[in-house]
């Protein structure tokens, strides 16, 4: 009997202990979870890059009078051909928006001819050499894929000769010509990597219609109205200075 009246005071004062034991613990320290961290692209910054592709200048002749009136309509051609360049530039972002400038230099080689209409004797022959664009930038971001369109002015340095249809003997040059005028175009570029994006890119140049006097081989001279508007597909490669990636909490 006293064994039982032992054991169940023992107990008695066990459980009165218990809440005081169990506040002397010490309490659980909390951890705030980590917020999430996503990196997001960031477009500002100075770039530098190549560009290659195809390009068709649209060239529309008519002879003209010496007092420079309207004489006779020649016809039109198509001067198609590849071009290789470069372009560096500067973006600057604001959220999802994307604005810059940027300068590019062209070499080209866009070639065509047709048959005089109003003189089917000689052929006449229009080649881009070179242009340049100079154009500001407006573009939408969805972290690294970028859609922009672009507009501003351009040069392209052209070269003008007639030929004999028959035996393509070299009758008439013009002086080489730089003709200036303005573009607008539509672009798309992708963040691949650190620093660096690949893009595609279409440009349309609207050119001044502009006299051409020509010389002959035999030391006469007369003058053409040409009209010019340009189309250019290019690929696009950049590299961007400084860091690619922004935190964003």
């Amino acid at each position: 009997m006293k064994k039982v009246l032992l054991v169940t005071a023992s107990l008695i004062a066990l459980g009165a202990a218990a809440p005081a034991m169990a506040a002397d613990l010490a309490a659980r320290p909390y951890t705030k979870a980590p917020a999430y961290v996503a990196a997001v692209y960031d477009w500002s910054g100075f770039y530098v890059g190549v560009n290659g592709g195809w390009g068709s200048s649209r060239n529309s002749w008519d002879a003209l009078t010496p007092g420079g009136a309207f004489l006779a309509s020649e016809g039109s051609h198509d001067a198609t051909g590849g071009t290789v360049g470069g372009q560096v530039g500067y973006r600057w972002q604001a959220g999802t928006w994307v604005f810059g400038v940027e300068a590019q230099g062209n070499w080209a080689d866009f070639s065509g001819s047709n048959v005089s209409l109003a003189f089917p004797a000689t052929t006449i022959r229009s080649k881009v050499e070179g242009f340049g664009l100079f154009t500001g930038q407006v573009g939408w971001a969805a972290n690294n894929f970028l859609l922009y369109v672009k507009g501003g002015a351009a040069v392209t340095a052209d070269k003008y000769r007639v030929n004999a249809t028959a035996g393509n003997a070299l009758l008439a040059t013009a002086n080489d010509d730089t003709r200036w005028g303005g573009v607008v175009g539509v672009g798309a570029e992708y963040g691949f990597a650190p620093n660096w994006s690949v893009g595609v890119e279409y440009n349309h140049l609207f050119m001044q219609d502009r006299t051409s006097s020509f010389t002959t081989v035999l030391g006469g001279t007369f003058n053409e109205r040409i009209r010019q508007d340009v189309d250019l597909v290019t690929a696009r490669l950049n590299y961007k200075f400084g860091g690619p990636v922004v935190a964003r909490y």
